[in-house]
């Protein structure tokens, strides 16, 4: 059973910035493509970044490109968010996601993804 476990959340004015980790675990984290999404109250979840199981063929929202970051570490199951120059609007609960067996490509389809953490709270103040 795949379990993800988000960490990294909290609260930062903006401007700042915050890195998040998504720790994967029931499941051989380098065969499988993996993603970030993120709700804010009342809207649908939506995509933020993809990669692919080598850590390439990386996709962001628009919303995002150019402040964040996706990255992983196949040796440690681990993938990584960093956020800077963050927005109110980047306020959100973040889920990260691990695509379906046996895709290893990255995908911005969240219907590509079975497996999801709970999701950490990022909240930027003005």
């Amino acid at each position: 059973q795949v379990q993800l476990v988000e960490s990294g959340g909290g609260l930062v004015q903006a401007g700042g910035s915050l890195r998040l980790s998504c720790a994967a675990s029931g499941r051989a984290f380098s065969l499988y493509g993996m993603g970030w999404f993120r709700q804010a109250p009342g809207k649908e979840r939506e995509f933020i970044a993809t990669l692919d199981r080598s850590g390439g063929n990386i996709f962001y929202a628009d919303s995002v490109k150019g402040r964040f970051t996706v990255s992983r570490d196949n040796a440690e199951s681990t993938m990584y968010l960093q956020m800077n120059s963050l927005k109110p609007e980047d306020t959100a609960v973040y889920f990260c996601a691990m695509r379906r067996p046996v895709f290893g490509s990255s995908s911005r389809i969240r219907g590509d993804y079975d497996s999801w953490g709970q999701g950490t709270q990022v909240t930027v103040s003005s």
